[in-house]
């Protein structure tokens, strides 16, 4: 039974109790409460540990919307999602983590509206209550920044597909294997110029997670080409990694003039790859092109 609120607040959504470990705080107008949480207790989606600097509170920085700004409000029951846009300031840009989220609204049949929004044009609310932060989405007066708490939620609160698994520990064992590979990759795409000694040391570094995602990818009692389990479940970690392998693939062939055999050294990953790129959520979600990223990583990355 909901609880009775001052005639002032708006009802919240309750939740069980065992989602209250990883809280996020949401405000309506003038209170706050814990609303909901990971049931991947304690664990970040994609390293399979906290975030060294902070809690999942503090990482996450969201609370319901205090004011409404016109245009900002989607209809009752949507979605709005706030993202990077490309060069041109109004087409979607490459962000890895805004395609996270539309991929996890994809799979899940969720409709929303898409907004590329520059520094000039974001709402003002989003500038003031969560410092501009995207991807954003704001669903009804609720907003959600950072694109794990928002797959969360949407898993939480949209079921169908459930996206992550009910034996944690698969979901923990996956996610351990990428833990670092985004920074891995990262650094070495962004470094320049091709070939010197630095370069070297932060290809190898990224092999080396590389050679970790071939070997968990290629173990034997596999089915199927995911990353839990058997490989038969897609789920949000699916998510995650398909973008930023995307951006790789593009980096590796556009800027590191393909110092990286893909398909040669890592078949299981390239394999991967071809399976999860193929998925429609992933298709309808990739609007952007190796154009945009190479453009996204060497300006902003």
């Amino acid at each position: 039974m909901m609880p009775k609120h001052k005639k002032q607040e708006k009802p919240i959504r309750m939740v069980p109790m065992k989602f209250l470990l990883l809280g996020l705080v949401l405000r309506t107008q003038s209170s706050q409460v814990h609303a909901f949480a990971s049931p991947l207790i304690a664990n970040s989606i994609i390293s399979g540990k906290m975030s060294s600097s902070s809690s999942a509170l503090n990482m996450a920085r969201t609370r319901g919307l205090e004011r409404q700004e016109e245009g900002a409000t989607p209809l009752p029951g949507g979605m709005t999602l706030y993202v990077k846009p490309a060069e041109d300031g109004t087409s979607i840009g490459d962000c890895p983590f805004a395609h996270f989220v539309r991929m996890v609204l994809a799979e899940k049949g969720l409709d929303y509206d898409l907004i590329p929004s520059t520094q000039e044009n974001k709402p003002q609310w989003l500038l003031d209550d969560y410092e501009g932060k995207m991807p954003a989405l704001r669903h009804r007066k609720e907003c959600y920044v950072d694109s794990e708490v928002i797959a969360q939620y949407l898993d939480f609160f949209f079921k169908d597909p459930e996206l992550a698994v009910a034996n944690s520990g698969e979901m923990e064992k996956a996610s351990a294997v990428l833990d670092g590979f985004f920074p891995a990759m990262a650094k070495f795409t962004k470094h320049s110029p091709n070939g010197d000694e630095d370069d070297k040391e932060k290809q190898a570094a990224l092999e080396e997670k590389l050679q970790g995602l071939e070997d968990h990818l290629g173990a034997d009692g596999r089915t199927g080409s995911y990353l839990v389990g058997n490989g038969e479940q897609f789920t949000l970690l699916d998510c995650s990694l398909a973008p930023k392998l995307y951006a790789m693939d593009v980096c590796l062939g556009e800027i590191k003039d393909n110092a990286v055999d893909l398909a040669g050294k890592y078949p299981n990953l390239r394999k991967y790859m071809d399976d999860v790129f193929a998925r429609p959520s992933f298709q309808s979600t990739v609007e952007y092109g190796p154009e945009t990223v190479v453009w996204g990583w060497t300006s902003y990355h």
